[in-house]
């Protein structure tokens, strides 16, 4: 795919989407990242149910981390793998109170040294809390440019970079919510909604499907 079909593309996206954002529900970048944490292997709608009950109670790194790992799981109960994170928040709050006076870090190498936190959490906090232009990859993301030809790659890290590289610098910053967006509700993994496709000119998948 060549550079006057990706800005066809995401100039596409941009019409239909001017600002796009996250689904997850948050008011600071400290509720943005329990959210992201949350979220691995679990949908939005349920992390946002969780983080209201939650948020309601304690929203910021001491109050958090005060309820302990036992006082926190009742809030979070209904998402997957509930244990396992409960551990990683209350320490990662432990961390941030710490070392990073209970702000939210804004370096990748910061970010990533928080429990629970990997790479494409941290790309989704740099991106949507500090607007950096990163693009965290998804199981989404990943489908859509692998699918399009957007950006194609054998791992999350492979199709990541391609992304980076390829994508103009005038969409980069709002990329990563243009493609997981479209991933989401048009790009589906198991029956694509083709005939509701806004790219579907520019996409190499439907030119396969129709050869």
């Amino acid at each position: 795919m060549n550079r006057e079909k990706r800005t066809a593309i995401y100039s596409t996206l941009r019409a239909r989407m001017p600002a796009p954002t996250t689904e997850l529900r948050y008011e600071t970048p400290f509720e943005l990242l329990i959210a992201v944490i949350l979220s691995a292997q679990a949908t939005d709608v349920g992390v946002n149910k969780a983080t209201a009950r939650l948020y309601s109670v304690a929203n910021t790194p001491e109050a958090i981390h005060a309820l302990g790992v036992d006082g926190l799981k009742p809030y979070i109960r209904t998402i997957g793998l509930y244990n396992a994170k409960a551990e990683n928040i209350i320490r990662t709050c432990r961390i941030l109170i710490d070392q990073h006076d209970s702000e939210v870090p804004r370096t990748r190498e910061a970010l990533e040294a928080l429990p629970g936190v990997g790479r494409k959490t941290a790309n989704v906090i740099l991106n949507t809390a500090f607007g950096e232009p990163t693009i965290a990859v998804d199981t989404h993301i990943f489908r859509v440019a692998n699918r399009t030809g957007l950006a194609k790659g054998k791992t999350p890290l492979e199709v990541e970079k391609r992304l980076v590289r390829l994508t103009p610098d005038e969409f980069r910053k709002d990329a990563h919510h243009w493609l997981i967006l479209h991933g989401r509700y048009v790009c589906k993994a198991r029956k694509p909604l083709c005939g509701e496709c806004p790219i579907i000119e520019w996409c190499e998948y439907r030119r396969k499907e129709l050869a």
